[in-house]
């Protein structure tokens, strides 16, 4: 039976939202982004009249001014976003139970069945385009292709409201002229590192020595090869179906730069105490620490340590990232933002062996006491605790790294 993938994106989705909302800026160049004077004013998403202007999503607000004087930016509301690609759910789920997605505004979608044909595909395709114009207001660009990356690849081609098919006996006509960048997984790094032996379209990636490309890129190099030559298999994971969690994380860029040891305890606690209470609910304890610093001049390093025992405590996990912050970045201030990530996951209700010294019950206490916290904020609001470290700068304690951090996981593979 031959597959038939949808892949469905939301044209310029918090814009067009906002839009919808806002009659009166329908018509005016506008950008979703964060807030310049909280120190995260970056394009989010623009709508299709502030593109015209080359305003791009992830540059700074006075730079896409530059291009655009009379860009009007309104902040992010993801409650909104988050009810709106839920109703997009609800609609792409009466046309198939395998619906995955891709972050908030995009999903593949397997409409592969016995006896349904790729005109039919392409027909069902044209009908959720119509459905989610119609029903929601707001317009979304279809892919359909025999593959996730193929059908990815044919929603981008082209926007707005549009259906476009790569059809078995036909990839190599419409993908391989396309940019090696256009492909799934081909970041701006990978991009030069193809560049520098010569490959710039998907057709010179499918039809590079696979062998090469691995010693040059690893494994990446042989994932990239298949996917030019329309070898994904990936599958589309059915709609309940929940993607194992891998890693818990936080990051925040604060009022002001971290300029000293106290800037960076106090901030991390903050961190840490976020990813420690993710943790708890969804009942996991994590064996690695790994931190991110953020300087200045925008350049990023990270490093990270293993645990002697999985943990869910905020103390542990801040005091680990504490001692990889004085290790690594201690004496090179300021620094602009920082991040907290815990990986190596294992389930909270394993068995823990008891030692002799009593350490392993005080861990317990801890976790009870840490989980009585994590009821009273649910119910009362974040900064109803607040550890003293946190207080020592009150610009800092102001910071909500529970409610202003949403977390879009974006997975592709299943299982």
């Amino acid at each position: 039976m031959d597959r038939i993938i949808l892949h469905c994106d939301a044209n310029s989705f918090y814009a067009s939202v906002e839009c919808l909302y806002n009659p009166a800026i329908r018509h005016r160049p506008v950008a979703v982004s964060g807030d310049a004077q909280a120190r995260h004013g970056i394009i989010l998403a623009k709508n299709e009249i502030a593109k015209r202007y080359g305003v791009k999503t992830g540059e700074a607000i006075w730079q896409a001014r530059q291009k655009c004087p009379e860009l009007l930016c309104v902040p992010a509301d993801f409650s909104l976003y988050v009810r709106f690609s839920r109703k997009m759910r609800r609609i792409f789920e009466q046309y198939s139970d395998r619906v995955e997605s891709f972050g908030l505004d995009e999903v593949w979608i397997d409409l592969s069945q016995p006896g349904l044909c790729w005109d039919e595909g392409v027909r069902m395709a044209h009908a959720l385009r119509r459905r989610v114009r119609e029903e929601l207001g707001i317009t979304i660009s279809v892919g359909v292709s025999f593959n996730k990356v193929f059908a990815k690849l044919g929603s981008d081609m082209k926007k707005p409201d549009a259906v476009t098919a790569i059809a078995p006996d036909r990839f190599r006509e419409l993908v391989w002229p396309l940019p090696a960048g256009d492909l799934l997984f081909v970041g701006p790094s990978t991009r030069r590192k193809l560049a520098a032996i010569n490959i710039t379209t998907i057709g010179d990636l499918a039809r590079f020595d696979p062998a090469l490309l691995q010693s040059r890129l690893g494994k990446n190099g042989l994932t990239l090869s298949a996917f030019a030559n329309g070898e994904d298999r990936s599958p589309v994971m059915p709609s309940d179906q929940r993607m194992a969690i891998q890693s818990i994380g936080n990051s925040t860029t604060p009022p002001h730069d971290l300029t000293c040891e106290e800037d960076a305890r106090c901030l991390y606690t903050l961190l840490a105490e976020s990813v420690a209470a993710r943790l708890r609910a969804e009942g996991l304890r994590a064996r690695c620490v790994s931190i991110s610093a953020r300087t200045a001049q925008l350049s990023t390093a990270s490093c990270q340590c293993m645990l002697k025992e999985p943990t869910n405590l905020t103390d542990e996990i801040a005091q680990a990232a504490l001692g990889l912050f004085a290790g690594r970045f201690g004496g090179h201030f300021p620094y602009r933002s920082v991040g907290l990530s815990c990986s190596h996951l294992s389930p909270d209700n394993a068995p823990i062996q008891l030692d002799f010294t009593g350490n392993e019950e005080k861990r317990m206490r801890l976790e009870q006491l840490e989980r009585s916290i994590d009821g009273l904020r649910r119910r009362y609001g974040h900064q109803i605790v607040q550890r003293g470290v946190v207080l020592c700068d009150r610009d800092f304690a102001q910071i909500n790294p529970v409610e202003n951090h949403t977390i879009h996981p974006v997975p592709f593979y299943a299982g």
